[in-house]
Order: C-alpha cells, then structure tokens, then sequence
C-alpha cells in the first residue's frame, strides 16, 4: 500500500516549513592567481620615494665593429676603421669574430687603427665591413710606463611607483543582516578587491608603462610604473629578424638561440621563462616526439615544468597576463617588485558620510628591473 502521509514534494519547492539547505561556501570562477609575483618572491627591502632608482655599470667592452668599406685589398690592408677606436689599446691582440688570423695593434689615430696582419704565425683572412673583432688582451712591454687610465661611468636607472586602489562601501542593514558563507561583508570585500588588485599588479608588472611627459604625476597626470616589457631594449628578439631562426612557431631552437645571445652578452642567469597558454603548449611539445609509454602506463605526461639548456636552468612559469606571441626570459635575481615604504597593502577606514561603512583598499608599488641586458623577450611568434 502506497504512502499516504504528508511528504516533501507535496507542496513542491515552496513548503514554508522547510529549512533552506545552503551551502556556506562561495566559488570563485574568475582567474586571480600571480605566479610571476610567486616566482620573484617577497622583496628584501622598500622603496623609499615615488622615484625609485638604482645603479648600474659595466666593465669596459673587448668586442666592437669595423666600419670600413674602402679596403683596397681586405687580406693584407694594415690600415681600417672601427666603430670605437677608444676600445682599443696599443699592444692588443684582436681577431674577427669566426677567423682564425690574429693581428696586433701597433697605432691608434681616432678611430683607424694600424695593425700587424697574420700574427703569431696565423694567415691573414679578408676583413669586411660590419664584422665583429674581439679584443683578446693587450700584451705590455716590459719596464714601460703605466697606461692611460680607463673606466667606466655609473648609470642611473629609475622607475616610477604606481598607486593600486579600491573603494569598499557596505550599508549598515547589509552588515546587520546574517549572510550566507561569510560572517561580516566588509571583510569578505576586503578580500574580493585585494584578489584584483594583486592580479592587476601583476598585469601592470609585465605590460605596465609610464606617460612619456610628467612621469611624476601630478593633479591630471597618473602616475605608473614601467613594466618589464617597456623595459627591454637590449635583447628583442623578433620573428623575420636577420639572424633570427626562420618560421613563426616557437621551438628549441628560437628558444635557444635566445638564450644563447643574452649569456653572450651579459652575465646574468636566466632562470625564468615567462609565457603565456599557448606557448606554453609549444614548450610541452618540444619532448613529445621522444616521449615512450609501456603497456602498463596509465597516466600521460605532457607538461614540461624546468627547461635546461647549456646557459642555464629556467622554470617555466605560465600567466594568463603575458602576451600571447612573446616568450619572456628573466634573471629573477635583477627583479624585485618593491612597495614603497608604509604603503604595502592595506585597508583605510574613511569617514562615513550617512548609513555604511566605507574604506579603501591601497597599495603602491615599483618595478625594479636591474640591468635590462640581462634580460630578453621573443615576440611576434605565432598563435594560431
């Protein structure tokens, strides 16, 4: 015999005598993670000013170019043109860059310098415009006075710090009230802007730039941070650049390639490789081809976390905030993301002016990007 008692269902959804069954946690769909901010860590120190700033210097350089096209005869010619005779010494053994001919300098007029072809018993080669000579060292004569004094200047670098901020407003019956998954709303919204702000930050930290004029700030002009793209200069590696490997799909050769120029041109140690989804998937499908599975194998690997290579060990690190054609390689070492002092993030309670409560969430920080060398950036790879 069926049930006939009161049930549930009897007056469907709407039984007024039925408690609400809510779950007292609230999801979040929306993408806030910063794992660039993750890998550089926590800054040692503060910023101290609105204008941060840094100094930077280099040891004298021991490579430059000729630039002479009027070589009567390129394998004995004694006499040339270089882009920088300053660089030079005399007493230097120098050789271009992929010869096996040694020369040494015997006079320095400006930017001409005289040289002995074919030293140290090496065949003379053909000299050419535009070809890189290395300075290999300078040979002093015994007992003879000191040289001339050389160095270097110290550079300033410099950013800006960039105001991050949100206005929290809750009304006084909003706070009253019971409220399903959380105990008090001006603390749930705390949370909610603060998530956005750190995830703004680390947009602002890749793509940021600052205005061209007043970079200060004033009462119309805001102030903002450069980012680490805006940043470079140095090692933009473009796909259709000379020398740059043929296609528009990233692989290990452009990959390595890249890392490759900016260990020859720097000592900084690239130890991440920011990228975004797409490339990512690129950086996973440079081992799939070598990739075994035995017959037992019941999960399937396809992501690659470490790239090693002969000029270092990079962590891959994916944000969805990087763009979509650019690989980025960063020496985290030169990277800190400093507040200015006092002004990490934090609330501000502000007076009210009726029934709510009212603060804003604020922070300012900088970028502090040391030695741009040091740094690269691939763009206009394909994302399709």
């Amino acid at each position: 015999m069926s049930f006939t008692g009161k049930t549930t269902y009897s007056a469907g959804t709407t039984l007024p005598e039925l408690a609400e069954d809510v779950s007292d946690l609230i999801g979040i769909i929306s993408p806030y993670e910063t794992p660039l901010l993750d890998a550089l860590g926590d800054p040692m120190r503060e910023a101290k000013s609105t204008h941060h700033e840094w100094l930077e210097d280099e040891l004298l350089p021991n490579k430059d170019s000729i630039n002479d096209n009027t070589f009567t005869d390129p394998a004995s010619d004694t006499d040339f043109v270089v882009d920088n005779g300053d660089r030079f010494r005399v007493g230097d053994q120098i050789q271009v860059k992929g010869s096996e001919e040694l020369m040494l300098v015997t006079g320095i007029d400006t930017n001409t310098l005289t040289v002995v072809r074919g030293y140290a018993g090496t065949t003379a080669q053909d000299l050419a415009d535009n070809q890189q000579i290395n300075i290999l060292g300078n040979a002093a004569l015994e007992g003879a006075d000191k040289p001339g004094a050389r160095f270097t200047n110290r550079t300033r670098c410099d950013n800006y710090t960039q105001i991050f901020t949100a206005t929290i407003e809750v009304s006084g019956t909003d706070m009253a009230v019971s409220q399903l998954g959380l105990a008090d709303e001006i603390d749930y919204q705390k949370q909610e802007r603060l998530r956005e702000l750190i995830r703004d930050m680390e947009n602002t930290v890749i793509n940021g730039g600052q205005p061209s004029s007043t970079p200060e700030g004033s009462s119309s002009v805001r102030r903002s941070m450069k980012g680490v793209i805006q940043h470079l200069s140095t090692n933009i590696f473009r796909v259709g650049d000379s020398g740059f490997p043929t296609g528009g799909e990233l692989d290990e050769v452009k990959l390595n390639y890249a890392l490759r120029k900016i260990w020859g041109s720097s000592n900084g140690n690239v130890d991440l490789i920011v990228v975004g989804g797409f490339q990512k998937r690129k950086i996973n499908a440079f081992s799939s081809e070598s990739r075994t599975y035995s017959a037992s194998d019941t999960t399937f690997t396809d992501m690659v976390s470490i790239y090693e290579s002969d000029f270092g060990v990079c962590r891959i690190v994916t944000t969805r905030w990087m763009p979509q054609d650019a690989v980025l390689f960063l020496d985290s070492s030169r990277a800190n993301v400093l507040p200015l002092a006092g002004r990490s993030f934090h609330f501000k309670p502000l007076a009210s002016g009726g029934d709510y409560e009212c603060g804003e969430v604020i922070g300012e920080y900088t970028l502090e990007l040391k030695n741009e060398a040091a740094h690269g950036l691939i763009r206009d790879l394909s994302t399709t």
